[in-house]
């Protein structure tokens, strides 16, 4: 179990039973690849750019693993999941899309602490640095699916944006897949590793949502004074 997923349970307070489906996930996605082979990791990619709680840094390496033992070709395994990863994120670009620009607005609008101004900034940091986000995006725990949300909403040109999701995608695949060949039986060292990462990325997360909520209310104090 992840240091992620285990913060994840914690903080939502989950039950027993939602601990157990955590516990059963590798027998889930290993069952998966079983019956569908190579284009099986390709779906449990998609899947996981749709829904984070299945683990990338799981399905991963363990396909490589299993690769490293001649049952799945590496290199049709980092295609299937790139494939996957693609499809994952224009479908989630396309729900960006629908969401739209004004929607998007409203809705900070509505949010305490968060002022229009804000909005623009991060919109226009966007659009000027739209190429690099989605790239590097694509390699950044959490943050991976989460990019092509935004893309969709400043509509993003589509061709640039697959472009760039599938390079990204390309490398973060390859690298836990080839992870998973190369450490063999000890793949899920790259999950232990991987999760250190996503803890230190929710760290930052935190450290920067908490100094942006004290400045603003610093602001606010300042003016009400």
């Amino acid at each position: 179990m992840s240091i992620y997923y285990l913060f994840v349970i914690n903080f939502l307070g989950y039950n027993k039973l939602m601990l157990n489906i955590f516990n059963n996930l590798e027998a889930w996605v290993t069952t998966v690849m079983e019956q569908l082979g190579e284009p099986g990791v390709g779906l449990l990619v998609l899947l996981e750019n749709l829904f984070p709680p299945i683990p990338s840094e799981l399905i991963l390496p363990l396909a490589g693993f299993t690769a490293s033992k001649g049952d799945f070709l590496i290199i049709s395994v980092i295609l299937w999941a790139t494939l996957g990863s693609v499809v994952g994120a224009i479908i989630l670009y396309k729900v960006g899309a629908l969401l739209g620009r004004d929607r998007t607005r409203a809705i900070f609008r509505k949010m305490p602490l968060v002022s229009i101004n804000d909005v623009d900034k991060t919109e226009a940091w966007f659009i000027k640095h739209e190429a690099k986000t989605v790239f590097y995006g694509r390699m950044v725990p959490i943050f991976r699916s989460l990019i092509s949300i935004p893309a969709g909403v400043e509509r993003m040109n589509m061709g640039l944006f697959v472009a760039y999701t599938t390079a990204g995608s390309l490398i973060w695949n390859s690298t836990l897949t080839g992870l998973g060949f190369i450490l063999g039986e000890n793949f899920h060292l790259v999950e232990e590793y991987v999760s250190l990462f996503q803890y230190l990325v929710i760290v930052v997360v935190i450290i920067g949502v908490g100094y942006f909520v004290a400045r603003r209310l610093r602001q606010r104090n300042t003016k009400q004074q």
